[in-house]
């Protein structure tokens, strides 16, 4: 997967604007859970996730090929998500606030799910979380991704796992 990224982002570069659905489809996932973490508001990470993808597309000659681009654009994401909550922090209902519960039942659920594991679990086991369990991404595509060991995403995702259920278990049995 990393050496056909690369041989898309390096068409890209050359002028080539169809290889970006393949970038797109291949990083968009991770930018994505990265911005909501930091927002904890889908709408707000679907406008930030495309503002990402128009400032790395932008700054393409700054990219260093052979480096991992998820993680890159990752930070651009996050530096993103981060200047926009300190730019607009007292005005952002969020999601995961009170009013979303008049949202339906589905969408409760995934609310609380998602801030749940936000305000448990750490940012890498959040992301890792995300990507195996709800963007269905693989954990070697993970690891590829994230530019750590495959064994690294296996064990973050388990504990992550672990502790979501454990909270969920205690909280069941009070």
């Amino acid at each position: 997967m990393h050496d056909k990224l690369e041989r898309h982002i390096e068409r890209l570069k050359a002028g080539d604007g169809g290889a970006f659905d393949y970038i797109y489809d291949q990083t968009h996932r991770s930018a994505y859970f990265a911005i909501l973490y930091i927002v904890k508001d889908k709408m707000y990470a679907e406008d930030l996730l495309q503002e990402t993808f128009v400032r790395a597309l932008k700054n393409l000659h700054q990219y260093s090929a052979g480096t991992n681009f998820a993680a890159w654009l990752c930070s651009i994401g996050r530096s993103l998500a981060l200047n926009f909550l300190k730019k607009n922090a007292r005005e952002i209902p969020t999601d995961f606030d009170a009013d979303a519960r008049k949202y339906g039942a589905e969408e409760m659920k995934s609310s609380d799910l998602f801030d749940l594991a936000a305000k448990l679990l750490a940012e890498d086991e959040y992301e890792i979380l995300m990507l195996c369990q709800v963007a269905g991404y693989k954990r070697r595509e993970v690891a590829a991704m994230l530019n750590i060991p495959i064994g690294t995403v296996t064990w973050k995702n388990n504990e992550a796992l672990k502790k979501l259920r454990r909270y969920l278990e205690k909280e069941g049995g009070q």
